[in-house]
Formats: structure tokens, sequence, C-alpha cells
């Protein structure tokens, strides 16, 4: 038996021990989940908004163990921790919402009976979830799919099994049946033995590269239903305004979560000259006051570590390859005296006139590119394969009129950071960034498909519409 561990990256110690699932396991959780599934579908709706209900009740007592338990196996402050868990805890009545309002049943009446529009699941959904928040974002495809009737086989990210671990036995302790939900852990190989496995969908967040897979995966199996939440080489627009809240705007835009979120900015974009220098200077200011630490020091940090001293690595090789391109440092991605080597400071890098590469550095690194007009703002803006998250700063409604109708992002936000979206509306993007099924409010759209269907009590009246058409005279029916 192979046995895998997580390690904390801001200490080095051990978070969690286990087995690695096989091919073998993974096709029996799978065939569990089956079997499950056909209850759970017939299972009255209320009783299912009844278990997550109570999911939600699990979390809520459990959530300062669960902050504390993301913070050690992710290195995020606690702080934001406390924010994930209530996320998740509040993901439960949004869902709810949102499947009334988005896969419920509606009747109309007709002459002959009525009109009804159900949804139905799909049948075993399999999730893969992410590390940057590995309680949230996973909880925002299971909740909707177990309120739609689905099974679910989940496996969390190799760098975060304890916190997937945890969310499962939440789900036992709230009364799952057996099957319903489970957890098969383990890195690449279990994955590819989960999406091998006979599912009926695929609800995934995580990079562009490893969603262009599953595209190409499942070219030829369409009847799996496939949402990708991916990454994104996101733009900020800052055009005028007071220059210390702009400041404020792009460091939330940039720095939050040590730049481990997908709609995090990875290009400013400011106007040539003195407002643009002024932003810059103003954001180049605020970065060495930004508290970096451990989750656990006090008072708590800013920023905690990226995932791994290997995330470190990779997002300094990316930086190297900015600066041999011609790119300057204003303030250069740095590491923390006295911890490990997963912990950063954050970078700010002059691009301007430079065609660097259109990827997502999944770290604390922020590119400027200055422009001479706001055609050219725009036009930089969307010079990406990616489209999740944009951003705009102005006082000027008309500018804003013109980045929303030009703006290619599922999220584009004003005068805020480009991090800020609502679990009461719709999250994705375009062209990399997905694959045009949004998460957050609109999962339910995904984890349900339509049945529609006319119904009358008797089978009466069709006869008496069919005889005129018949060619024979005097017809009769027996």
């Amino acid at each position: 038996m192979s046995v895998f561990t997580s390690t904390c990256p801001a200490t080095g110690g051990t978070v969690w021990s286990g087995p690695v699932a096989t091919a073998d396991d993974v096709a029996a959780a799978v065939a569990r989940a089956r079997a499950a599934f056909r209850g759970w579908r017939a299972t009255a709706l209320d009783e299912r908004v009844a278990l997550v209900r109570a999911y939600a009740g699990v979390l809520k007592e459990r959530s300062d163990a669960l902050a504390e338990l993301i913070a050690r196996e992710t290195g995020k402050p606690l702080w934001e921790t406390r924010q994930e868990v209530g996320a998740m805890i509040g993901k439960v009545e949004l869902s709810i919402a949102a499947q009334a309002d988005r896969a419920g049943e509606r009747s109309s009446a007709m002459p002959f009976g009525a009109s009804v529009l159900r949804h139905r699941p799909h049948g075993v959904m399999a999730v893969l979830g992410p590390y940057n928040f590995p309680g949230h974002l996973p909880n925002g495809h299971i909740v909707p799919a177990l309120l739609a009737g689905n099974a679910v086989v989940f496996k969390p990210s190799e760098l975060t099994p304890a916190v997937g671990a945890a969310m499962v036995d939440a789900w036992g302790a709230a009364g799952a049946p057996d099957g319903v939900v489970q957890v098969v852990q383990g890195a690449r190989d279990t994955g590819a033995a989960l999406v091998d496995a006979e599912i009926d969908g695929l609800l995934f967040t995580g990079s562009a590269a490893t969603g262009a897979h599953f595209r190409r995966r499942f070219a030829e199996r369409p009847d799996v239903i496939l949402a990708l939440e991916l990454g994104g080489n996101n733009p900020l627009v800052v055009w005028d305004g007071d220059v210390e809240e702009a400041a404020a705007i792009v460091v939330q835009s940039a720095y939050v979560t040590t730049g481990q979120r997908c709609s995090c900015a990875r290009r400013l974009i400011v106007p040539s000259g003195a407002y643009g220098d002024a932003v810059v200077d103003a954001v180049a200011a605020l970065i060495p006051r930004l508290p970096i630490g451990r989750w656990d020091d006090h008072p708590e940090p800013y920023m905690g570590p990226l995932i791994s001293d290997r995330a470190a690595q990779t997002a300094r090789g990316q930086v190297d390859r900015l600066m041999t391109m011609g790119g300057r440092a204003i303030v250069p991605l740095g590491a923390v005296e006295g911890r490990t080597a997963a912990f950063v400071t954050p970078a700010l890098l002059d691009m301007t006139g430079i065609t660097a590469p259109d990827d997502e550095i999944f770290a604390p690194v922020l590119q400027i590119h200055r422009v001479a007009s706001f055609d050219d703002a725009i036009a930089a803006a969307n010079d990406t394969r990616f489209g999740l998250s944009a951003g705009l700063v102005t006082a000027d409604d008309t500018l804003w009129q013109r980045f929303v109708v030009e703006a290619r992002a599922g999220v584009v936000n004003r005068n805020r950071p480009t991090t800020g979206a609502a679990g009461a509306q719709p999250f994705g993007g375009i062209g990399d960034s997905g694959n045009h099924r949004p998460s957050a409010f609109y999962a339910a759209d995904y984890c349900a498909y339509p049945m529609a269907s006319f119904e009358a009590d008797g089978a009466a009246g069709n006869w008496d519409a069919l005889r005129p058409l018949l060619d024979v005279e005097g017809i009769a029916r027996s």
C-alpha cells in the first residue's frame, strides 16, 4: 500500500498522512456511488435540502477546527481561512436558492393538461479540487450536485488531502447516505483513474493546461458533462482617481492569498505619464508594508507562503524569464528571511513595450504595462487567450460603459479588486478560462439536465384529432 503525506508550507511539518487510492479503489468508489445514486435521485428534494442544511450545521460546529486545518495545509492566514469556512457555510443557502431559481420544477396549464419542466441529475459526478481554496471551491460543486440528486466522488488536491477528508467526514456527520459522497486520495494517477471511470460528469477547478487536456480527453464522450473553472492572465486598468485608493485596489487584486487566486490581477495597465507613475510608485511603497508570516503568527499576517517550495521555485523561474526578456523589477520577487523557501515577497515588474508570455503566474507577481490611450488600454486588457476577470479603476462613467461593452471576461469590476465575486452571481470565464459553464450561482445549470413533459391525466382527444386526417371514409373507432 502506497502512502503519501501533506505538509504545512509555513513550517514543513506533516499535516496528514494516508493511503493512495489505486485504480481498483477508484473503480469501487464509483460503483458504490452508482448504486447510491439510484436511491438518492428518488429522494424528495425537501430531504436533500435538509441534508445540505445539516451539513452547514456541522461546518458551523467545526468552523474553528476547519479554519485551522485549512491554514495549516495551505499556509493561508487564519483571517482568510475563517472567511473560506464562512463561504462554505453560506454556499448552502445560495445553492438552495439557485436550485429553485435555475433548476426547479415549473408547470403551465395546457388545453389537454399541463406542460411541465423538471430537472434531473446526471448520475455520478467526479469533483477534482484545487489547493488554493481546498474547502470553498470543491464545496461549490459538491453542494449543488447533491441537491440535484447526483452522487459525488471527490478527489482533493494531493497538496490538501486533509481538508478534503474533513469535508467528507462532515457530510457523514450530517447524515449523508452511504456512497452518496466519497473521497479518494492521491495524485495524478488517482485523478486519471477517476477521469477514466464510468462517471457522468467531471467538475474541475485548476490550471488551464489541465483543463485543455480534459477538453481533448472528453471530446468523444459527449455523455459526460464537463465543467471547467480555470485560471486567467487578468488585467486591471487603473485610469484615474485617488492614487492611494487605486494602489489599495491593486494590492488587493494582485497579492491577496499570496497571488494564489485564479481571479488575481496579473497585469496592471496604466496611462503613460504622471498619473500612471504615481500609481506604480504608490503600489511599490505599499509592498514592503504588507506583513508576511505564518498562519499562526500574532498579529496575523496579510500573506502567507505559497503552497510549496516547488511553487516558489516555479514562480522564480517565470520571473527570471521575464527579466531575460527585458523586464525591469521595480520590486523584485524576494525571499523571507528565517522562513521556509515557500515564502516569497510580492513582485512588481515593468514590462512596458515587451511582449510577455500570455501565462498565468500563480504567485504574487504583477506586470506593469503603460499605454498611451484608453483605446490602447482596452486592447491591452483583451490581449490574452484567457478571459476570467478584469477591472477598471475610474470615476468616469463613460469609460466604464465602454469597458463593460468591450472587455472580454466573465467577471468585470469597477473600482473594486478583480478578486471580488458574489456567490449569488455566476463565476467563470471565457477563452482558456473555462468552457462556458460558470460556477457559483450557475452551478445548478451543469448539475442537472432539463426534462420537458406534456402531461394529461388520461388519454382523451387524440383519436378525435387524428380522425379527420385519415384516408378512410367513414372509419370508426374499434
